[in-house]
């Protein structure tokens, strides 16, 4: 009678992955979240006014249209491309819907069109990024010139302000009688149908597969051209939605508007845990670390801190977001590793046959 030693059972992939909580907690986005949570706690004692009535309804209307961007924005750069042209296209819209307003167009209609043009702008870039293969970030520099070069030479240096105040109160109005305003709603959709789309759909999946090897995900059956066009038609069709916002708001149609909003856009995309070079992020760290500089900016307000000392820290973090990545991943891998034991391996079929 022949007996031999039993084998153990093959390890899974899952058996050599970390524990479930340290998957959750060790992350970029969670840490974006509990330093996000900090600096409003830090704010809330230290900063004069801050706990005030009107804080979160102000903080909230300024850092709606970087949210709105940043959910496109995302996809965006996991792809490994990236659109510098969102803040011309918010301006742009902002100015047709301050000449076809002016020129007796309701508002309704001059923003359905002014959405148009968002469009037509999004499916130039995608359609010269993904179709014809040019670098997004050559093509993107180009057109964030050529879309503020058309909103200043149809607009001039004069600003459209005839707006009616119900449109104003649309704009700066709140949910009922809380702080929050009536912009959340729209944006809340968004991120729903953004998550969604992302972290829920093989859209998504392909679009990770994207980030980390467009060529590999075109042979794995990903449509890689298709798939990076409709992510530049959202980003300008949602960037257009956020210029009519900003237009509202402050009831002025200009073609300066939204200047140097793409690089607040990126910075808290990135800072949000989004890899520069693709194939990493989620949606929920990005949502973070727009709030994380949108409350360092209204503190410094409150403080009488310059524009300039913001920008100047925005663009410290956004450095910071880029090098830590690379810094910690090469810090990592010079650290001395325990080698892994192999599995027992299983007795052939014919010395088990034979018995031992």
């Amino acid at each position: 009678m022949s007996t031999h030693k039993p084998t153990a059972p093959a390890r899974t992939y899952a058996a050599y992955s970390a524990p479930l909580w340290r998957r959750v907690l060790l992350t970029r986005e969670t840490a974006v979240i509990a330093l996000t949570a900090a600096v409003i706690l830090y704010s809330i004692v230290n900063v004069p006014n801050f706990d005030g009535p009107l804080t979160l309804k102000f903080l909230l209307q300024d850092i709606a249209p970087i949210l709105l961007i940043a959910l496109p924005m995302t996809l965006v750069i996991i792809t490994g491309e990236i659109d510098l042209s969102v803040a011309s296209i918010m301006g742009l819209s902002s100015v047709l819907l301050g000449v076809l307003h002016e020129n007796g167009m309701s508002v309704p209609a001059a923003a359905l069109l002014a959405l148009l043009a968002g469009l037509a702008c999004g499916a130039l870039n995608g359609f010269l990024i993904a179709y014809v293969g040019l670098p997004s970030l050559a093509v993107t520099i180009g057109t964030l010139a050529l879309f503020r070069g058309i909103a200043v030479g149809l607009l001039g240096t004069k600003a459209v302000t005839d707006f009616t105040e119900k449109w104003s109160d649309v704009a700066t109005g709140t949910i009922g009688d809380s702080r929050i305003p009536l912009v959340i709603i729209p944006f809340a959709v968004l991120a729903v149908a953004f998550v969604v789309l992302l972290h829920f759909s093989t859209f998504g999946r392909g679009v990770y597969d994207i980030g980390l090897n467009d060529e590999a995900a075109h042979f794995t059956g990903v449509d890689v051209a298709r798939t990076k066009f409709i992510l530049f038609v959202l980003s300008g069709v949602v960037s257009a939605f956020a210029g009519i916002y900003f237009t509202l708001r402050f009831g002025s149609a200009r073609g300066d508007n939204a200047t140097g909003y793409e690089l607040q856009v990126i910075a808290a995309v990135l800072l949000g845990g989004v890899s520069i070079f693709g194939g990493r992020g989620r949606l929920h760290g990005v949502l973070a670390g727009v709030v994380l500089i949108g409350v360092i900016s209204s503190a410094l307000r409150l403080e009488s801190v310059t524009v300039n000392v913001t920008n100047i820290i925005v663009g410290c973090l956004l450095v910071a977001s880029v090098i830590l990545p690379s810094v910690l991943a090469s810090t990592s891998s010079r650290l001395p590793r325990k080698a892994a034991t192999p599995p027992e391996s299983r007795p052939t079929q014919n010395a088990a046959s034979a018995g031992v």
